[in-house]
């Protein structure tokens, strides 16, 4: 196994059963109906390639931004993009900038691509530390914003004082872009090393068809088309991505929904003893007033599934759970209750 990777480890892989899924902070409102509607439709000749660089989403991704075709790498997923972007932009042994706490698989592409990450901790209201992001001069420098799992945007301010100030490839990833109302995106023209990423596993709800894009200036886009491995989407997903574009009433439903949950949320889980973190996301972290592991093995006996953080260096005891709709918090507080007082 290549040295590199002889660390790795399985990724997050629950067995689900019939358990309410609280743990990969998807649209609870359920798939994209524009989507599904579209795959319900489509007539795809499976014995065509799909178009080599997604064209027909560069398109109407370059509509719904105001921007050109030529701004947009699509893939498989952001997770693909990611990986795109340090195949193009880093040499083997170069140095990542990565947040700690964030993206546990940011990791993954930096030693999967021969890199070093060098982890920078937050500071302690989980904002970045300018200096001690720009400190080991890496290659390459990822936020996500909102951060995953803390929840919090991190400052405008902040990540541009990165971008003018740093010789590397600046990685905004925005998984939660769309809750938190806040966007890189309009200024990838502005900066030379801005790359900008989002997915459609997220307010999209399409996690099942794997679709993500990264945004950037003409010339860095270029060179990471020429890296991306031709093909890589399939026809099925992208026109299902493009339908799901147009319907941009969907997203607003979701948000508004995410919105109007989040306070009564962090209110219940208040009133049990938790410790609630100010989120712009769509999922909340919280100090839980009991053992991690008992109260995250005691909800999925339960069946409900959240993610389990306590064990991680900064959200110590933390766990992580989804905005549901008042329904679903409802059965999550209650389960909780009766997991803390021993039911």
């Amino acid at each position: 196994m290549r040295s590199t990777t002889r660390h790795f480890q399985r990724y997050y892989n629950p067995d689900v059963g019939n358990a309410i899924r609280m743990d990969t902070n998807t649209n609870v409102l359920g798939s994209n109906p524009a989507a599904v509607e579209f795959m319900k439709a489509q007539r795809t000749d499976l014995n065509d390639y799909p178009n080599t660089y997604s064209d027909g989403l560069r398109d109407t991704l370059a509509e719904l931004y105001g921007l050109e075709r030529e701004n947009f790498v699509v893939g498989s997923g952001s997770d693909e993009t990611l990986d795109i972007a340090f195949k193009t932009f880093t040499e083997w042994g170069d140095n990542a900038a990565v947040p700690v706490p964030s993206y546990s698989l940011y990791d993954y592409f930096v030693s999967m691509n021969g890199g070093k990450a060098y982890p920078v901790y937050l500071t302690d209201d989980f904002q970045l530390d300018v200096d001690a992001m720009l400190k080991p001069d890496a290659k390459v420098l990822i936020m996500p914003s909102p951060n995953n799992p803390t929840g919090n945007s991190f400052k405008k301010k902040d990540i541009e004082e990165i971008l003018e100030r740093s010789k590397g490839i600046v990685i905004v990833d925005e998984a939660y872009g769309e809750y938190a109302g806040t966007s890189m995106i309009p200024m990838v023209n502005e900066f030379e090393n801005l790359i900008v990423m989002r997915t459609f596993s997220k307010a999209y709800a399409m996690a099942a068809l794997r679709v993500g894009y990264a945004v950037s200036n003409l010339n860095i886009s270029d060179m990471m088309n020429c890296v991306k491995i031709p093909y890589s989407l399939n026809s099925i997903s992208e026109g299902a991505a493009i339908a799901a574009v147009k319907d941009q009433e969907f997203i607003k439903k979701s948000v508004k929904l995410v919105n109007d949950n989040r306070k009564p949320l962090t209110d219940g889980l208040k009133k049990l003893g938790f410790e609630p973190f100010p989120s712009d996301a769509n999922f909340i972290l919280a100090r839980s007033p009991i053992d991690h592991k008992v109260l995250t093995d005691g909800l999925k006996k339960k069946g409900v599934l959240i993610r389990d953080f306590g064990s991680k260096r900064r959200t110590e005891n933390c766990v992580r759970t989804t905005i549901g709709s008042k329904e679903l918090n409802d059965i999550l507080l209650k389960k909780t209750e009766e997991v803390i007082s021993g039911r």
